[in-house]
């Protein structure tokens, strides 16, 4: 494990990164005995960092949701990072992409939690129970380190987030089968991906089920009015200045994205 002065030091790597938007070496590279513990301290640090200095936590995301994204990270479940405040756009939103250094984009459902939520015995029913809403999601995903990355690099690179939008029509979680939920993505008048929902972990809902039990032993939950990205139904597509993005979630409704 690392000293608390050496998880201070990723973190403040990682915090020099995101402000010159120029990458850090990998956290696994400097200290090769870095845990899992160590990187998500490493990470709660880079989000003090960033409270401290004015942002607000209003959800959470979780990664690593497919199978074959777990098998490539050398992983056997997923793991999960903050949102905050100023990361948060909404339909029709103009994003420069100069905000970030390597964006991608991925395909996801946010739920919006409409009571606290804890507990280590937690399974879907509980999460939708406590869900207020449902609705689309595009997540930016974005690298504040160098590649090839190690699973601890990419937990304390806050999982990989950059931003969210939100956008589509709001249901309530009973509303609809949440599993067969589908979505095209396209970029430039280029259908890119399309996916299935039940593609994460069978269902949507599946990954804020571990996030609930994965906290409970920290004395944590999911608290009301929560937003919580449940994992991405399709492939990461690159984004640069000029795109625009369209992603139609058919019934739910759709959403639109520039970048400049």
């Amino acid at each position: 494990m690392l000293s608390n002065q050496q998880r201070q030091d990723a973190a403040d790597a990682i915090l020099a990164a995101e402000k010159t938007r120029i990458v850090c070496s990998q956290p696994s590279q400097t200290w090769p005995d870095m845990t899992l513990e160590d990187a998500y301290d490493v990470q709660r640090r880079w989000a003090d960092a960033r409270i401290a200095a004015g942002a607000k936590i209003v959800g959470r995301k979780i990664g690593l949701t497919s199978r074959a994204m777990q098998q490539a990270s050398k992983m056997t479940e997923p793991d999960y990072g903050v949102i905050l405040d100023d990361a948060l756009f909404y339909d029709g939103a103009r994003i420069s992409a100069g905000t970030f250094i390597k964006p991608r984009l991925e395909v996801e459902l946010a739920f919006v939690m409409g009571e606290d939520l804890s507990g280590a015995g937690c399974q879907v029913h509980d999460v939708l129970r406590a869900t207020e809403f449902v609705q689309p999601a595009l997540e930016i995903i974005d690298y504040r380190t160098e590649v090839p990355r190690q699973i601890v690099d990419t937990i304390a690179d806050n999982a990989a987030f950059g931003a969210v939008v939100l956008g589509g029509r709001v249901i309530e979680p009973f509303e609809v089968d949440l599993r067969w939920i589908g979505a095209s993505l396209s970029q430039n008048g280029v259908i890119e991906e399309t996916g299935l929902s039940a593609g994460v972990m069978g269902h949507p809902a599946a990954g804020l089920a571990w996030l609930v039990r994965k906290l409970a032993p920290l004395g944590g939950g999911l608290k009301k009015g929560d937003i919580v990205l449940g994992g991405s139904f399709t492939r990461p597509v690159d984004i640069a200045s000029g795109d625009v993005i369209f992603a139609d979630y058919g019934p739910l409704g759709a959403i639109g994205v520039s970048f400049e």
